[in-house]
């Protein structure tokens, strides 16, 4: 059994997933880009927005023996972008608290919303990332893809995944306005 649940966030999770967020980072960044990547229906894909909960509190609260509905302890999102027209999904943010860091719940929530992607049929997923954190998901340079990022970025941390097992569309990504970039 994993230490995880991961399920898509609901409405009532948005003030953890912000936390969660606030937590992780320096800054307010990641938390103002859900905020806008919610607000924008050409970029939110409903049911890929994802949180993992620590799988022993959802157990007790299913018992009646637990207190309040588990806590959001990582998150991970896909929002639509586009590679040269084609429609692709980035991944962005993924945010875990910092009590629960390398405890796996962030690598569960990215599994998670990734599985959750490749039933909703889409193809390709990017990242900017760490180079030596996502590949554990499958992504690879992007480049060897004949994908383009939208600005200069380090070519080891900028990454693709095929989530169908077929050749990504090669060029130039346009991720959504919320991003400011490209």
């Amino acid at each position: 059994m994993s230490d995880w649940q991961c399920r898509p966030e609901t409405p009532e999770d948005i003030p953890a997933v912000r936390r969660v967020n606030l937590a992780a980072f320096e800054t307010s960044g990641e938390a103002d880009l859900v905020d806008a990547l919610r607000r924008d229906p050409a970029a939110w894909l409903p049911g890929l927005s994802y949180v993992a909960v620590p799988a022993a509190e959802v157990t007790a609260e299913a018992a009646g023996s637990g207190p309040a509905p588990a806590p959001v302890a990582a998150y991970a999102l896909l929002t639509r972008c586009h590679i040269a027209g084609e429609p692709a999904v980035a991944l962005a943010p993924c945010a875990v608290l910092p009590a629960y860091q390398k405890q796996r719940a962030g690598s569960a929530a990215i599994r998670a919303v990734l599985d959750a992607a490749r039933a909703a049929g889409e193809r390709t997923a990017i990242v900017l990332g760490h180079p030596s954190y996502y590949p554990r998901f499958g992504f690879e340079p992007a480049s060897r893809f004949g994908i383009l990022p939208p600005q200069e970025w380090p070519d080891e941390a900028f990454l693709a995944l095929s989530l169908d097992g077929g050749t990504p569309p090669r060029g130039t990504v346009r991720y959504a306005e919320a991003f400011g970039v490209g």
